[in-house]
């Protein structure tokens, strides 16, 4: 296969039985850069992915299986290891060794990760990391690891080839989780009215319904109304995952 010329629909996924073959095609991808793929398709899950015989993706396709090589059976590893909690702070792909994280575009909140045990985590000494953030909330992250384990300078391979590696990773993960995802939790077509969102906003930040009322010069029965309101139309138990669910949706914005 010739890499450059591998499309969006061979790695596109409508039907769990287009699982395998488009892993295969990813994987041939990175094997032409000589690099070897790894994915988690959600990083606060244990859940693999796999085809549609229930085989584990990272381990029948993409070549996972020698000691220590495992990394899904540690169930620590996305809240120890820094390059899936880098993945929480930027969406754009970069590149990671033991000096830090390298993106496009400076993030300040990678800078202050510490990357010195990058190897101790992924039993690499660099790696091309594509964060995939899905709807709801999902974080899918996708790593690109040189088959050369002593090389640790993934620069000139992430400036030439990391936007095409980010943009079909990104088709690739999330036609998968999008033909995956059998639960529904959050009602289709929901949506909020300006003052039901001004009052989850301020409800995000800790205010109080009585504090809420000041700021926005409402009854203190008139914010409790729209919050309630609000929690219905998401289909929420309580004030807490009303502001939960609002804020998957993108009502909240980042500064919630």
């Amino acid at each position: 296969m010739d890499w450059a010329n591998t499309t969006f629909e061979q790695v596109t996924i409508r039907a769990v039985e287009d699982v395998r073959p488009a892993a295969i095609a990813i994987r041939d991808v990175a094997l032409k850069l000589d690099l070897r793929i790894a994915v988690c398709p959600d990083i606060s899950s244990k859940e693999q992915m796999l085809d549609a015989d229930g085989k584990i993706i990272n381990a029948d396709i993409f070549g996972w299986t020698a000691d220590g090589e495992r990394w899904w059976e540690n169930g620590t590893l996305a809240l120890s290891s820094p390059f899936p909690r880098a993945t929480r702070y930027e969406s754009e792909p970069f590149w990671c060794n033991a000096h830090g994280a390298f993106t496009v575009s400076r993030n300040n909140y990678l800078e202050d990760l510490n990357f010195s045990e990058f190897h101790k985590f992924s039993k690499a000494r660099a790696m091309i990391v594509i964060p995939s953030h899905l709807s709801f909330g999902q974080i899918a992250a996708t790593s690109f690891v040189p088959v050369d384990k002593t090389l640790d300078d993934l620069s000139n391979v992430f400036a030439e080839h990391g936007d095409f590696l980010g943009a079909l990773t990104r088709r690739f993960v999330a036609s998968y989780v999008s033909t995956m995802r059998t639960q529904q939790w959050i009602p289709s077509d929901c949506r909020l009215s300006k003052r039901e969102v001004e009052c989850l906003r301020w409800a995000a930040i800790g205010k109080t319904d009585k504090e809420i009322s000041l700021i926005l010069a409402l009854s203190h029965a008139t914010v409790r109304y729209h919050i309630q309101r609000a929690g219905e139309k998401l289909n929420a138990v309580n004030r807490s995952q009303a502001v939960f669910k609002a804020g998957q949706l993108g009502y909240l914005g980042a500064a919630a």
